[in-house]
């Protein structure tokens, strides 16, 4: 047995679904980086300016424009001694993670903490004009997170949701176009529509020349792949074995692949004509 082709490729992006963070400090904005030029923006609002607020003032993991209350996590956990800690909002902040001086200053009317409380689908409008913040926003509306907010944390995101922060995170680097993406059951928790706009993310990575690798059940996924492997014929210690290998139509035609069967009945749907009431 061997690997062959190793020498198409210069790097190997494995994409699971492990926390993106453990603390409430991580959220999308700082994960995928939109929070950088968002803190700038703010720095560069004329009050900000003549105060001598530095995009640091902005950040909630550096003394100066933090709630020091509750050090810019917003909340404050009451240990329960024997029962799982509590956590509650900061009666100092309310919850904003800043200080009075710093929520003073104003982008287009909000506050820095208004714009964390934003889901990406209205950031991607508010922040429209501003190239910067827009693209690194447009890939997480992309991947099926335009209902998640920027600062939400990254304890209360599951993990499919955490598996495709990073995807939006790799999708806004500069591609090379010899990337192998690995992906565990990124449709996980996914709408229908929300699944149609992955495939069509992923399909982007392969056009530009990368190879996507996916472990999935969903069959609305494994009827676009280009080569499908089907492990079996059970599962846990009764399967590990290739069953069936091939392209989707050469899949369905094996009768000893379950996935094989599900997906014969998927694609002669598919092949129906639409009903049409005359």
């Amino acid at each position: 047995d061997a690997i062959l082709g190793l020498e198409n490729l210069d790097k190997v992006v494995n994409i699971d679904q492990s926390p993106i963070g453990r603390t409430p400090r991580s959220n999308p904005a700082t994960y995928t980086g939109a929070f950088t030029p968002i803190r700038e923006l703010f720095a560069n609002v004329p009050e900000a300016r003549l105060r001598g607020y530095a995009p640091g003032r902005f950040s909630f993991n550096v003394k100066g424009g933090r709630c020091e209350a509750c050090q810019g996590d917003g909340i404050v956990r009451i240990e329960m001694q024997f029962l799982p800690d509590v956590y509650v909002p900061c009666e100092v902040c309310k919850g904003k993670r800043y200080n009075r001086e710093t929520l003073e200053i104003r982008y287009k009317g909000k506050t820095i903490s208004e714009v964390l409380e934003m889901t990406v689908e209205e950031a991607t409008g508010f922040f429209a004009n501003i190239p910067a913040v827009k693209a690194k926003l447009k890939t997480l509306y992309d991947v099926g997170l335009g209902y998640v907010r920027l600062g939400q944390s990254a304890t209360t995101l599951s993990g499919g949701e955490a598996q495709r922060v990073k995807l939006s995170s790799e999708l806004s680097r500069r591609a090379t176009g010899r990337t192998l993406y690995i992906l565990d059951e990124p449709t996980t928790g996914l709408h229908f529509a929300d699944v149609e706009r992955l495939l069509q993310v992923l399909n982007r990575l392969v056009d530009a020349g990368n190879s996507v690798l996916i472990i999935e059940h969903h069959l609305d996924v494994v009827k676009c792949a280009d080569w499908v492997i089907d492990l079996g014929p059970e599962g846990g210690d009764a399967g590990g074995r290739v069953v069936a290998e091939g392209t989707p139509e050469e899949v369905a035609r094996i009768p000893t692949s379950y996935t094989g069967q599900f997906l014969s009945w998927i694609l002669d749907r598919q092949r129906q004509p639409a009903f049409s009431a005359q």
